[in-house]
């Protein structure tokens, strides 16, 4: 299993063999700014790097809004700087008392963050913090928590509290980079997927006027999985997975490949591909029975030697 790491501005780019440091990861999540007033500089060379290397993104921002007006306004920029750049997540890193209720203002920041993206959101809280704090953990999509224990660069210790990714030490070392970087484990049964695929949010019109917001779950085939052992992990049925996807062969599933969980029945659609670590244009086409050229005319891809994990290739 590779590493996750958080790198801001403090991780200076001229400092890193990215190549060498990105061969040892499974995830990085980049700094984006500090507040609204103070962006990090180093987080558009850091993400293009992490790109560059098929290395999965997300990113965060430190929560400084001193009133839920202005934690609002922090959403907005944090968002408009990350938008483009295509991470899989947006985490909040809490680390500050920068206003009397801090549930108040983070919920403010959380409820402007969802109207913008659906995009998973999670939140950073300082161990220290958790109780007094008091945050709503259920407006988030995962937590992360630091606890350092001894604190030497190894797993030596476990939060109080429950998490998704636990902030092990800040005084990791890893090849390609001379200094001291975070490192992270993933808790609660969790895996890399979670963090770095998507779950789509779609509108379904029922009965009343008013469109529902239902959340679709998506499932990546591994090898050796089967349709009978993704229904019975979900705890669904075969024939209810070949009805929602328009499975024509329940025998014929390939690792890659997107089986849609819960939603509505599936209809002639757009097929998804997102993009994996080692992927290009090429094997993709190939996979699919289609042409480079395709692609990139479906996506509108400029630079067809440029993808990277966790970016969504429309197929057809």
């Amino acid at each position: 299993m590779g590493k996750i790491i958080d790198i801001s501005h403090h991780q200076v780019p001229s400092k890193i063999n990215y190549k060498e440091l990105c061969k040892q990861l499974d995830m990085a999540i980049v700094r984006v700014q500090y507040g609204s007033r103070t962006i990090d500089r180093h987080y558009k060379t850091h993400i293009a790097e992490m790109k560059r290397h098929n290395t999965p993104f997300g990113v965060y921002a430190w929560v400084r809004g001193v009133s839920e007006r202005d934690m609002q306004k922090e959403a907005q920029d944090f968002f408009n700087r990350a938008k483009d750049l295509n991470p899989s997540f947006y985490i909040l890193d809490v680390e500050e008392k920068s206003m009397p209720d801090m549930r108040g203002g983070v919920n403010a920041y959380v409820k402007k963050l969802r109207s913008l993206t659906d995009k998973k959101i999670g939140v950073y809280i300082g161990h220290h913090l958790y109780k007094s704090f008091n945050l709503d953990m259920s407006k988030f999509d995962f937590v992360w928590i630091p606890h350092y224990g001894r604190n030497d660069g190894t797993i030596n210790s476990k939060p109080s509290f429950t998490c998704d990714l636990h902030q092990y030490t800040d005084r990791g070392r890893l090849e390609g980079y001379s200094g001291y970087l975070d490192l992270n484990r993933i808790m609660n049964n969790r895996t890399i997927e979670f963090f770095t695929e998507e779950t789509k949010k779609v509108s379904e019109t029922s009965n009343s006027s008013k469109p529902n917001k239902v959340t679709d779950t998506f499932y990546t085939v591994k090898k050796g999985d089967n349709l009978s052992t993704i229904a019975k992990k979900y705890g669904t049925t075969v024939n209810n997975l070949v009805e929602i996807n328009n499975i024509k062969n329940p025998n014929l599933i390939y690792p890659g490949q997107k089986i849609k969980i819960s939603g509505n029945i599936a209809s002639k659609k757009s097929t998804i591909y997102t993009v994996k670590k080692g992927d290009n244009l090429s094997n993709i086409s190939k996979r699919y029975n289609t042409t480079v050229n395709k692609l990139v005319k479906l996506n509108n891809i400029k630079n067809p030697n440029l993808i990277y994990p966790g970016q969504k290739i429309r197929i057809d």
